[in-house]
Protein backbone atom coordinates (compact mmCIF):
# COMPACT_ATOMS: atom_id res chain seq x y z
CA UNK A 1 0.00 0.00 0.00
CA UNK A 2 2.86 2.79 0.99
CA UNK A 3 3.68 2.17 -2.63
CA UNK A 4 0.98 3.50 -3.88
CA UNK A 5 0.93 6.97 -1.91
CA UNK A 6 3.27 8.71 -3.50
CA UNK A 7 1.71 8.66 -6.52
CA UNK A 8 -1.46 9.31 -5.59
CA UNK A 9 -0.65 12.08 -2.82
CA UNK A 10 2.09 13.94 -5.43
CA UNK A 11 -0.01 14.24 -8.29
CA UNK A 12 -3.52 15.48 -6.21
CA UNK A 13 -2.00 17.60 -3.96
CA UNK A 14 0.27 19.04 -7.06
CA UNK A 15 -3.05 19.60 -8.64
CA UNK A 16 -5.11 21.21 -6.02
CA UNK A 17 -2.57 23.75 -4.83
CA UNK A 18 -0.14 24.60 -7.65
CA UNK A 19 -2.82 23.77 -10.69
CA UNK A 20 -5.94 24.80 -9.42
CA UNK A 21 -4.88 26.76 -6.36
CA UNK A 22 -7.44 25.80 -4.30
CA UNK A 23 -8.63 28.17 -1.08
CA UNK A 24 -11.05 27.43 2.19
CA UNK A 25 -15.11 27.45 1.37
CA UNK A 26 -14.33 26.97 -2.39
CA UNK A 27 -16.64 24.99 -4.18
CA UNK A 28 -14.70 21.70 -5.53
CA UNK A 29 -15.89 19.32 -8.55
CA UNK A 30 -13.66 16.31 -8.63
CA UNK A 31 -14.75 14.84 -12.44
CA UNK A 32 -13.63 11.55 -12.02
CA UNK A 33 -14.47 11.68 -8.35
CA UNK A 34 -14.17 7.28 -7.83
CA UNK A 35 -10.59 6.63 -9.44
CA UNK A 36 -7.69 6.48 -7.16
CA UNK A 37 -6.49 9.86 -7.60
CA UNK A 38 -10.62 11.72 -7.39
CA UNK A 39 -10.99 10.07 -3.97
CA UNK A 40 -7.19 11.60 -2.39
CA UNK A 41 -8.59 14.45 -4.33
CA UNK A 42 -11.14 14.53 -2.40
CA UNK A 43 -9.70 13.88 1.15
CA UNK A 44 -7.44 16.77 0.67
CA UNK A 45 -9.72 18.90 -0.36
CA UNK A 46 -12.02 18.22 2.53
CA UNK A 47 -8.90 18.67 4.63
CA UNK A 48 -8.57 22.02 2.84
CA UNK A 49 -11.62 23.17 3.86
CA UNK A 50 -13.39 22.72 0.57
CA UNK A 51 -16.82 21.63 -1.11
CA UNK A 52 -16.76 18.48 -2.67
CA UNK A 53 -18.69 17.24 -5.37
CA UNK A 54 -17.62 13.99 -7.53
CA UNK A 55 -18.89 12.62 -10.29
CA UNK A 56 -18.96 8.75 -10.90
CA UNK A 57 -20.63 6.74 -13.90
CA UNK A 58 -22.36 4.20 -11.50
CA UNK A 59 -25.14 4.71 -8.91
CA UNK A 60 -23.71 2.41 -6.61
CA UNK A 61 -20.13 3.61 -6.64
CA UNK A 62 -22.32 7.04 -6.11
CA UNK A 63 -23.82 5.03 -3.04
CA UNK A 64 -20.77 3.90 -2.07
CA UNK A 65 -18.93 7.47 -2.34
CA UNK A 66 -21.82 8.94 0.12
CA UNK A 67 -22.08 5.84 2.55
CA UNK A 68 -18.41 6.06 3.23
CA UNK A 69 -17.93 6.65 6.87
CA UNK A 70 -16.39 10.38 7.15
CA UNK A 71 -16.93 10.55 3.08
CA UNK A 72 -15.35 14.10 2.30
CA UNK A 73 -17.53 14.12 -0.44
CA UNK A 74 -20.26 16.23 -0.35
CA UNK A 75 -21.98 15.98 -3.66
CA UNK A 76 -22.27 13.07 -6.05
CA UNK A 77 -23.53 13.44 -9.85
CA UNK A 78 -24.07 10.77 -12.11
CA UNK A 79 -21.85 11.59 -14.83
CA UNK A 80 -23.38 11.37 -18.23
CA UNK A 81 -20.73 13.30 -20.46
CA UNK A 82 -23.18 16.24 -20.06
CA UNK A 83 -23.08 17.77 -16.05
CA UNK A 84 -22.69 21.28 -16.83
CA UNK A 85 -26.64 22.17 -15.98
CA UNK A 86 -26.63 19.83 -13.17
CA UNK A 87 -23.64 21.52 -11.69
CA UNK A 88 -25.37 25.27 -12.29
CA UNK A 89 -28.61 23.35 -10.51
CA UNK A 90 -26.71 23.70 -7.26
CA UNK A 91 -24.43 26.33 -8.20
CA UNK A 92 -25.41 28.76 -10.42
CA UNK A 93 -23.12 30.70 -10.93
CA UNK A 94 -20.63 27.76 -11.58
CA UNK A 95 -17.93 26.04 -9.02
CA UNK A 96 -14.81 27.81 -8.13
CA UNK A 97 -12.54 24.71 -9.10
CA UNK A 98 -12.72 21.86 -11.01
CA UNK A 99 -10.30 18.84 -11.15
CA UNK A 100 -10.67 17.28 -14.40
CA UNK A 101 -9.58 13.39 -14.21
CA UNK A 102 -11.67 12.21 -17.12
CA UNK A 103 -10.16 14.38 -19.51
CA UNK A 104 -10.65 15.44 -22.84
CA UNK A 105 -13.94 13.50 -23.45
CA UNK A 106 -15.23 15.46 -21.20
CA UNK A 107 -13.12 18.86 -20.74
CA UNK A 108 -15.27 21.17 -22.60
CA UNK A 109 -18.43 20.14 -20.27
CA UNK A 110 -16.04 20.52 -17.53
CA UNK A 111 -15.21 24.55 -18.24
CA UNK A 112 -19.11 24.89 -18.80
CA UNK A 113 -19.14 23.94 -14.73
CA UNK A 114 -16.87 26.28 -13.87
CA UNK A 115 -17.64 30.14 -13.08
CA UNK A 116 -16.64 32.98 -14.39
CA UNK A 117 -12.82 33.51 -13.42
CA UNK A 118 -12.81 29.75 -12.06
CA UNK A 119 -9.98 27.36 -12.81
CA UNK A 120 -9.91 24.39 -14.48
CA UNK A 121 -6.96 21.59 -14.20
CA UNK A 122 -6.72 18.19 -16.36
CA UNK A 123 -5.05 16.13 -14.75
CA UNK A 124 -5.88 12.61 -16.37
CA UNK A 125 -6.83 10.92 -19.17
CA UNK A 126 -9.56 8.14 -17.95
CA UNK A 127 -11.91 9.05 -20.54
CA UNK A 128 -9.06 7.74 -23.14
CA UNK A 129 -9.40 10.71 -25.46
CA UNK A 130 -5.45 12.29 -26.16
CA UNK A 131 -6.97 15.64 -28.20
CA UNK A 132 -9.74 17.83 -28.67
CA UNK A 133 -11.95 17.30 -32.21
CA UNK A 134 -12.78 21.07 -33.73
CA UNK A 135 -11.21 22.65 -30.26
CA UNK A 136 -9.89 26.27 -30.92
CA UNK A 137 -9.23 28.78 -28.54
CA UNK A 138 -7.81 31.20 -30.84
CA UNK A 139 -11.03 31.57 -32.59
CA UNK A 140 -11.19 35.42 -32.26
CA UNK A 141 -10.24 36.30 -35.76
CA UNK A 142 -11.97 39.80 -35.44
CA UNK A 143 -9.71 40.98 -32.75
CA UNK A 144 -6.83 39.56 -34.04
CA UNK A 145 -7.88 41.63 -37.37
CA UNK A 146 -8.38 45.22 -35.49
CA UNK A 147 -4.89 44.26 -33.81
CA UNK A 148 -3.13 43.95 -37.35
CA UNK A 149 -4.71 46.71 -38.97
CA UNK A 150 -3.70 48.83 -35.96
CA UNK A 151 0.08 48.01 -36.62
CA UNK A 152 -0.66 48.51 -39.90
CA UNK A 153 -1.75 51.89 -39.51
CA UNK A 154 0.70 52.56 -36.68
CA UNK A 155 -1.27 52.95 -34.32
CA UNK A 156 -0.35 50.00 -32.13
CA UNK A 157 3.76 49.57 -31.77
CA UNK A 158 5.05 46.55 -32.16
CA UNK A 159 8.24 45.47 -30.03
CA UNK A 160 10.03 43.42 -32.74
CA UNK A 161 13.98 42.85 -32.46
CA UNK A 162 16.35 41.03 -35.12
CA UNK A 163 15.12 38.59 -37.59
CA UNK A 164 17.71 36.16 -38.74
CA UNK A 165 17.23 33.59 -41.94
CA UNK A 166 16.38 30.08 -41.53
CA UNK A 167 19.96 28.94 -41.80
CA UNK A 168 20.95 31.22 -38.82
CA UNK A 169 18.52 29.43 -36.66
CA UNK A 170 21.50 28.07 -34.31
CA UNK A 171 22.93 31.89 -34.13
CA UNK A 172 19.01 33.04 -33.06
CA UNK A 173 19.08 30.42 -30.78
CA UNK A 174 22.49 31.59 -29.40
CA UNK A 175 21.38 35.47 -29.43
CA UNK A 176 18.30 34.17 -27.18
CA UNK A 177 20.46 32.39 -24.73
CA UNK A 178 22.61 35.17 -24.30
CA UNK A 179 19.48 37.62 -23.46
CA UNK A 180 20.59 39.86 -26.06
CA UNK A 181 17.12 40.37 -27.38
CA UNK A 182 15.18 43.57 -27.32
CA UNK A 183 12.20 42.57 -28.90
CA UNK A 184 10.14 39.59 -30.68
CA UNK A 185 13.18 37.29 -32.58
CA UNK A 186 11.54 36.37 -35.81
CA UNK A 187 13.09 33.87 -38.57
CA UNK A 188 12.61 34.68 -42.39
CA UNK A 189 12.09 30.45 -43.60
Amino acid sequence: MLGALPEMFQTTRGSLTVGLEVQPGEALLIRGGTSSIGRTAAVLAKQMGLTVAATTRSEAKARALLAAPDSPVDHVLIDTGSIASSVRERWPDGVDRVLELVGTATLLDSLKCARVGGVVCMTGILGNAWGLESFEPMTSLEALQGYIDAVEAGRTPVNLGRSFRLEELPEAHRYMGANRARGKLVVVV
